[in-house]
């Protein structure tokens, strides 16, 4: 795995004198503040940081978008190295629209029936539930990924509207999007097979992505992994999953056909469908 796993040393670990406090960019770890529903597969990654002394240091923004931000974090124990995650804040209904369509969610339930009313309405409480519903199905989707053997970041936890889920580049760095390393021959090939191989994982598990394309795949020094799953659609419950499927596959074989790589779109889509039927 090429996700960092270095950090800096945060304070003297040698003093004792005064109880250490994070600064003013940092925080306790959230680790011990959730459930262990709320974390991500045992067993947990040797690399990552669970101890209750940790502290979460901001590291700036990673990205930003219209519904959630992805900031760099450095969790470690004063004075010992630590792993880099990445922090996933879905907004809060002073910034966010959730613009995404409904049919997304076609099949997906919220046990509570007030929240479900507000989400409906839009009203500033239906946003801020709805924020934590896209988290929560993010969430979800990765951690059944990561058990199925998909290339996708490990997902360390959910708290509320943020996940933390493993960093994926060298260092500071955050890997290239698969839009921006634009490879070619050999490489082009194996990336498309990966592709391929990302889709027939999600077929088999009555999954679709629902927003799958080259700027959602990230491209970790030749290995593909698959990122921004909050719509990822059931196809059991979802009447429209083949309309969002198909048009996963067109996105992502027109892509690779332009850089000069032979995908038929039309049977690597039936061959999907075979397999999540």
């Amino acid at each position: 795995m090429s996700s960092v796993r270095t950090g800096t040393h945060l304070s003297n670990p040698d003093s004792d004198a005064v109880p250490l406090q994070p600064g003013a960019d940092q925080r306790w770890s959230t680790w011990t503040e959730v459930t262990p529903t709320q974390r991500g597969p045992r067993p947990h990654p040797d690399w990552l940081v669970t101890a209750a002394g940790a502290f979460d240091t901001e590291l700036g923004v990673v990205k930003s978008g219209k519904e959630a931000e992805v900031h760099l974090i450095e969790r470690a124990v004063p004075g010992t190295t630590g792993c880099l995650l990445a922090a996933k804040r879905f907004l809060g209904s002073q910034h966010s629209d959730f613009h995404r369509s409904s049919a997304y969610t076609e099949g997906r339930e919220v046990r509570d029936s007030r929240e479900a009313r507000a989400m409906k309405r839009k009203s500033s409480f239906g946003r801020i539930v709805a924020a934590g519903e896209w988290a929560f199905a993010e969430f979800e989707a990765l951690v059944k990924a990561w058990k199925a053997g998909v290339a996708v970041p490990y997902p360390v936890q959910i708290n509320g509207t943020e996940i933390l889920m493993e960093f994926i580049g060298e260092d500071r760095v955050a890997a290239p999007r698969l839009v921006q390393s634009r490879p070619t021959g050999v490489k082009l090939a194996e990336a498309y097979d990966q592709v391929v191989s990302i889709l027939e994982s999600f077929a088999r598990m009555g999954y679709v992505h629902g927003d799958f394309s080259p700027y959602n795949l990230l491209d970790d020094g030749g290995r593909i992994v698959v990122i921004d799953l909050p719509q990822v659609i059931d196809a059991a419950v979802n009447p429209m999953s083949l309309d969002f499927l198909h048009r996963d596959v067109v996105n992502v074989t027109t892509w690779f056909n332009r850089r000069g790589l032979d995908a038929d779109p039309e049977a690597l889509f039936a061959d999907l469908v075979a397999q999540m039927w």
